[in-house]
Parts: structure tokens; C-alpha cells; sequence
């Protein structure tokens, strides 16, 4: 008898509203190359806690910001480690897998990253900007973030809100344009950039140098994931320096409808591979 195929239960919220992005084809593509080689079930996030036994592992791809079901979230990382269900992306990622914790400590350890801080106290230590951007630690797709200038934000700062509400701030960097950098395991893919600041999701083939490729693996390496897909997304600065907008380690979105199909099909192939040596690891 042939050998039993791997069993994975591919997690996606097909019908999530992403502005500029369909999640639904990104997943139906990626699940049908799959199944060539798995057996494969898909699942809204919010059922995967209670279907996830008997599949070998757990697929999270574009499940949707977790701060609307947060609760649901951390039962089904709970389960998950209690039962030790393979889970892909593997639940120890530093990024925004916790949260935005890591931009802080970034920030702290000296890394080219927008500079973050999170406490009254501390905001002195950004450099001046006509606006400030304040969001929540928790936050994720936009979701609650807003642009202050320096006398409001000082005002959230004097009644406490910045210390009790789990929000971060940064100075609003007047880029010049985000790129993403995408990755296999420690493995670059491809990258993307939006030349349009206004048109984040308008996205072009970008081709990296050697010194955009050694930025983007500093936070791959940081991240000491061994396996999974991880998104470095950037942005120019005036002085033409990248620095980090977010480490991306939980449901990046691929957005392979912009790339080339010789790209696409690459990732696929490689996506296919990681998969195959995660379970056997």
C-alpha cells in the first residue's frame, strides 16, 4: 500500500474584508497546488481549536487580524501546545505573532527600525515629526492606529493613557515607499514595493541589493524561526535608509497575484518543502 499522505488543516478566513487584497484567491491557489502532495482540510480560524485533531499539523495563512477574536486565539495556541500539535508558523515567533512587543525592543537593541516607545516617559527619546503615530500593542491591518501632533499626543500622555492602554508611538516617517521582503524558512523569495506611499497594497516587482537583502535577514535571523513564512516589511526613509516597519511571522499575506508566475510557482515549491521538512523535524 502507498504510503499515507500528511494530513494538514489549512487555516483561512476566506471571506475577511482586507482593503486591497483578496484572501480568498491567495488560499484557493495555495491550497489547491498543496493538495497535490497533502490532504488537506480548510478551516475558519475560529473553528480550528476544535477540528485540529488527527491532521498531522496546523496551516495558519490568512486567518485576519487575531485582535477580533483574541480570546479564541490564545485558546487555540493553549490547546495546540498542551496537545503539541505541529502549528506552521511555529507558535515561538518573536514578531508580530506577540504582538509588537518586538518593536520595542528593537528599538532598545539598537536596530534600523522605526524608533518606538511606549511610555510617557519616554518620548522624548523620538526624534521630532510633524505627526506622531499611536497604535495599540495588540493591533494589527491599521486597526485603532491614529496620527497626533506632538501637543495631543503630550495630552494622552499627562491624563495616562499612554501608560494604561497598551499603546505605542512613533514619529510618522515622511518615506519615500515600503518594500516587502518575503521569505521561506531562512530562504528569500521575492520582494515587492508599493511606489506610491498613498497605495499600500500596489504593489511591484522589486529587485533588492545586496545591502536591502542583508537588512531584511537581520530580522529573519532575529526571529530564529527555523521554519515558516516570514514578511519583512520596510520603508525608504528620506536619508534613503530602510528601516523596519513590522516582522510579519503570523498570516503575511503573499500577495503572489503580483509577481511573476515562474516567482509564484517558485514559492509554491518552496512553501511545499518547508512544510514537508517541518513534519518531519
Amino acid at each position: 500500500m502507498p504510503a499515507a499522505r500528511p494530513r494538514l488543516l489549512y487555516v483561512s478566513d476566506l471571506a475577511y474584508p482586507a482593503r486591497g487584497r483578496r484572501y480568498c484567491d491567495e488560499d484557493i491557489h495555495l491550497t489547491a497546488r498543496l493538495r497535490e502532495t497533502f490532504d488537506l482540510a480548510l478551516c475558519h480560524p475560529l473553528d480550528a481549536a476544535a477540528l485540529m485533531d488527527g491532521f498531522d499539523a496546523v496551516v495558519v495563512r490568512n486567518s485576519g487580524p487575531v485582535i477580533g477574536y483574541q480570546k479564541e486565539y490564545d485558546a487555540f495556541r493553549e490547546r495546540a501546545r498542551a496537545a503539541g500539535t505541529r502549528v506552521y508558523n511555529p507558535l515561538h515567533g518573536r514578531g508580530d505573532m506577540a504582538g509588537k512587543q518586538y518593536l520595542l525592543d528593537l528599538t532598545a537593541a539598537g536596530y534600523p527600525v522605526i524608533p518606538t516607545v511606549d511610555r510617557p516617559e519616554d518620548l522624548h527619546r523620538l526624534p521630532a515629526a510633524a505627526e506622531y503615530a499611536v497604535k495599540p500593542k495588540a493591533g494589527a491591518d491599521s486597526i485603532g492606529l491614529r496620527f497626533l501632533p506632538y501637543e495631543e499626543l503630550a495630552g494622552l500622555a499627562h491624563d495616562g493613557l499612554l501608560a494604561h492602554d497598551g499603546l505605542l508611538v512613533q514619529p510618522r516617517v515622511d518615506f519615500r515607499y515600503e518594500v516587502s521582503f518575503y521569505f521561506v524558512d531562512d530562504l528569500f523569495q521575492y520582494a515587492l514595493h508599493a511606489p506610491d506611499p498613498a497605495r499600500r497594497w500596489v504593489l511591484e516587482p522589486y529587485e533588492p541589493t545586496e545591502d536591502d537583502l542583508a537588512f531584511a535577514r537581520r530580522f529573519v535571523d532575529w526571529n530564529t524561526l527555523d521554519h515558516g513564512i516570514q514578511r519583512v516589511d520596510a520603508c525608504r526613509a528620506p536619508g534613503g535608509e530602510l528601516l523596519l516597519v513590522e516582522l510579519e511571522d503570523l498570516n503575511p499575506y503573499l500577495s503572489l497575484d503580483r509577481v511573476p508566475e515562474e516567482t509564484r510557482d517558485r514559492f509554491v515549491t518552496a512553501f511545499t518543502d518547508s512544510l514537508h521538512r517541518f513534519l518531519a523535524a
